[in-house]
């Protein structure tokens, strides 16, 4: 890689890994394996810098390998998630990771969703990317995307710790 990419690399690295970050952990649930999940994926993307930087959106490019390495760990081995009634505490120090931690209920509901579910919620609702958007980051189409997330949104309006957050008045925006 010339000294030129490698330094762009380097900026776009420096500019988006707390958010890359962000929306690895909410896909996985784990500040740890959101990390290594990023790290990953941009290895992946340095391999091919080139390529990503002269995509019209470099970002959405390596939001697209980060949501397939997250993809391969299931179809590599089953991953089985244990919920608890109480989030671990989080290491290190992004405040955004941080903040999401101390949004148990929805973690806590994103976690009982399967994972394209839980791809495509992170990505239409927390990204707030278009259905064609994350119909190109998933892979598939906008038709997927629309009845992935009905599904989604009717599963999480019936998880029990969503529920108490909406009659106590705490539900709002993030």
């Amino acid at each position: 890689m010339q000294a030129r990419q490698e330094a762009e690399f380097q900026e776009f690295v420096r500019a988006r890994w707390s958010h890359l970050v962000r929306t690895a952990y909410l896909l996985t649930g784990d500040v740890h394996y959101a990390e290594d999940l990023t790290q990953t994926a941009l290895a992946k993307a340095y391999r091919s810098w080139r390529r990503v930087s002269r995509s019209d959106r470099p970002e959405a490019y390596v939001r697209r390998i980060l949501v397939s390495c997250n993809s391969d760990r299931f179809r590599k081995r089953r991953v089985t998630e244990a919920l608890t009634a109480s989030l671990p505490e989080v290491a290190g120090h992004d405040e955004a990771v941080s903040r999401a931690a101390e949004r148990g209920p929805l973690l806590a509901a994103l976690a009982g969703l399967p994972p394209k579910q839980r791809a495509v919620v992170v990505m239409r609702y927390w990204e707030d990317l278009s259905e064609a958007e994350v119909a190109e980051v998933l892979g598939c189409s906008p038709g997927t995307v629309k009845s992935q997330a009905s599904k989604a949104l009717a599963k999480l309006r019936t998880h029990p710790g969503l529920a108490q957050l909406v009659e106590s008045g705490q539900g709002g925006s993030r």
